[in-house]
């Protein structure tokens, strides 16, 4: 496959995969935080066409679960109640939703967690949050490195030296130790929102070196370049000679760089909420959904729980597909 053809296909996941996160309210079937005490880890829901004595049942429909059993973790379901998959029906809030059943059913098409709580709910509404993290720490990370970096290639001199030095204490420490260890230092127990913010400051502010000292040496090639001599000599302006070209050709790097740092920023999120550091209950996020995951029986008998895990594997390769496809040639090429 080429680059483009490659390129093109990650965009289309990425655009699917967003897409489906910022529609979370309208396509997840039950609030994520909505808790089942009587069904925990409930396996996913059988949608059905025809009825347990075989006839055609006309739609989509799924049996309720006969609630004495359900009480007992063997979750049968009761034949005697078909319940219909309505599309575009209205939640306990009032908002719209894409589908649902009626009661006494339960659609839980991935399953449920240890609470009762909808897993596609939770999975929808988690990409929110893991998502959200790993662009908007990326537009820290990356604009902190691109004011440093052009500031040190463009002024060189001892703004050069002291970010440079700067570069290279945060590039010799270890990264993810580091996000750590300022994480750890922060309060533990605070409000999902702060959280977030917090997270997204953490992650953005540890990694800003490695863009930097990438758009230094790009601008320390770029500023001598005869058309920025030329306006230099003309008398333009510091601010006029970067808007006007120095900033166009970090462009397509900048580009590349966002591309490869998304998909780390994400997993960083992920890695922080899985220990405990990160977006606590009862918010929804990729990693504290993968938290269950540290108890072993969750881990080798419950399979749906898996699926956060899963679904970062595509989003992973989508990026480092898109990130190749805009790299430049000659960055490719090496």
């Amino acid at each position: 496959m080429s680059r483009r053809a490659a390129g093109l296909a990650s965009l289309v996941v990425l655009v699917s995969v967003h897409a489906a996160a910022l529609a979370a309210g309208f396509l997840a079937p039950y609030d994520p935080a909505e808790q089942n005490r009587t069904m925990p880890f409930a396996p996913p829901t059988r949608v059905r066409l025809f009825e347990a004595d075989g006839r055609f049942h006309g739609r989509p429909f799924v049996y309720a679960l006969d609630e004495a059993a359900a009480d007992g973790g063997r979750y049968e379901e009761d034949h005697t109640r078909a319940c219909p998959v309505r599309l575009f029906v209205r939640g306990p809030s009032g908002g719209l939703r894409l589908f649902g059943v009626d009661d006494p059913a339960r659609l839980f098409l991935l399953g449920t967690d240890g609470l009762g709580r909808d897993q596609l709910s939770r999975l929808l509404h988690g990409a929110r949050t893991s998502l959200a993290a790993g662009l908007l720490a990326t537009g820290v990370a990356l604009g902190l490195g691109w004011l440093l970096g052009v500031a040190a290639g463009y002024y060189r001199g001892w703004v050069d030296a002291v970010v440079m030095r700067a570069v290279e204490l945060f590039l010799a420490l270890p990264w993810l130790y580091l996000l750590f260890g300022v994480r750890a230092l922060l309060p533990l127990h605070v409000p999902p929102g702060r959280a977030f913010l917090m997270i997204v400051l953490v992650i953005g502010l540890v990694d800003w070196a490695r863009p930097a000292r990438v758009f230094r040496g790009l601008v320390l090639s770029a500023r001598e370049r005869g058309y920025v001599l030329a306006a230099r000599g003309f008398g333009a302006s510091d601010a006029f000679v970067i808007r006007r070209h120095i900033a166009p050709a970090t462009c397509a790097v900048a580009a590349t760089q966002a591309a490869l740092l998304v998909p780390q920023y994400v997993l960083a999120e992920v890695t922080l909420s899985f220990l405990g550091l990160g977006i606590g209950e009862a918010a929804p996020s990729w990693g504290n959904m993968l938290s269950a995951l540290q108890q072993y029986h969750v881990l080798v008998s419950y399979w749906w729980m898996w699926l956060p895990g899963l679904a970062l594997v595509p989003v992973l390769l989508a990026w480092s597909a898109l990130a190749d496809a805009v790299a430049p040639p000659e960055e490719a090429a090496a």
